[in-house]
């Protein structure tokens, strides 16, 4: 039976991440020789307390996903820190990692590429009891057909291969071979892009469901800001492979305070009539520049309508610029006073979960 995990009332939290960076690098000629890297994620941090759901949104290709799989150590880190419940997953032994991966798992984008077509639903949601139980078929069989049940599948299906079901449907299998090892911290990497609208909400809704009976974790990465809208407590928007703003739901949605995060929400449909009169479209202008040749300083000055001088030679940090919210803008006056020593407090207190 599906167990549900103790959320406790602390607010040490259960990932933390810290300094995460993943380049990889550029190789030309005939001798393979390095002559760069590409800066995919750019020294990334934060933090998810048990039971929460934070949101990573951000344009194509920000980094988005490969924070995701570094976390999960489907890409090695080229730097930083990740723990996990406690123990540092970037530098896990492969044995030791293996141990962990039952505790941590990830839901794909796309739910035909994730999903082996030669394999009935019931040898793909049963596959990770393989590697990590001795159950015998008999029990794995029950727990398949529990996990079905759990996620809206009808158990006449259990020897129906992928091609046979719908765009949701395959999803809702990927959430199943998720939840077969009963996991705290759970990855989803746009588990909705690839569905029609209206199964989008279903989808959703079947995720809260299950945060909600078995206190699961999330980090819920998704371009679809509406519905990050829905689902998440907290908001980190990347751009160009650093995190530009970190945010409650409401404050980011309602007050974004970060240029970027400003332009991006401004697309967005807004329900409340009081704050969509006040926000007015903008129109970023240029090109996003290359990860491999990031700007000298902030990564967004070459397109921000409120450029400084500094912002072009000094990278700003994350820091606390109000109550719970981080942003990496020089507009801020603590961020220019603070320092390296109130950048370095500041990134302790957002990985700490501490509130005030």
């Amino acid at each position: 039976m599906l167990e549900a995990h103790a959320v406790p009332s602390t607010a040490a939290p259960l990932v933390q991440v810290d300094g995460l960076k993943m380049h990889f690098p550029i190789y030309s000629g005939v001798l393979r020789r390095h002559t760069g890297d590409v800066k995919a994620v750019d020294g990334v941090s934060f933090s998810i307390k048990a039971g929460e759901t934070l949101g990573l949104v951000g344009e194509s290709g920000c980094g988005k996903s490969t924070v995701g799989r570094a976390l999960l150590r489907l890409y090695e880190p080229t730097a930083g820190r990740v723990i996990i419940d406690g123990q540092d997953v970037a530098s896990l032994a492969p044995e030791d990692l293996r141990k962990k991966r039952p505790m941590m798992q990830m839901v794909f984008q796309d739910p035909q590429a994730s999903l082996n077509p030669r394999m009935t639903l019931s040898r793909i949601i049963s596959e990770p009891l393989d590697e990590h139980t001795d159950w015998t078929e008999a029990k794995k069989q029950d727990w398949v057909h529990e996990l079905m049940d759990s996620v809206g599948l009808n158990r006449r299906f259990a020897n129906r291969f992928p091609h046979e079901f719908s765009g949701g449907q395959r999803q809702r299998i990927g959430i199943a071979r998720a939840l077969a090892l009963n996991p705290k911290f759970i990855v989803c990497d746009e588990p909705i892009a690839a569905l029609d609208v209206s199964i989008q909400a279903q989808v959703v809704n079947l995720l809260e469901d299950m945060q909600e009976k078995l206190g699961l974790t999330y980090l819920f990465i998704s371009h679809d800001l509406s519905m990050v809208r829905h689902i998440a407590d907290r908001v980190a928007v990347m751009y160009l492979g650093k995190i530009a703003e970190l945010s409650p739901r409401d404050d980011l949605y309602s007050r974004p305070l970060h240029p970027y995060a400003e332009a991006l929400l401004s697309a967005v449909n807004e329900p409340d009539p009081v704050i969509a009169a006040k926000r007015r479209r903008i129109i970023l202008k240029g090109d996003v520049p290359s990860p491999a040749n990031p700007p000298q300083g902030c990564n967004f000055c070459t397109r921000c309508p409120k450029v400084m001088d500094i912002c072009r030679t000094v990278k700003p940090d994350l820091i606390e610029v109000e109550a719970n919210r981080f942003v990496a803008c020089h507009l801020y006056p603590t961020n220019l006073a603070a320092g390296s020593t109130g950048a370095s407090e500041a990134t302790e207190r957002n990985q700490q979960g501490v509130t005030r």
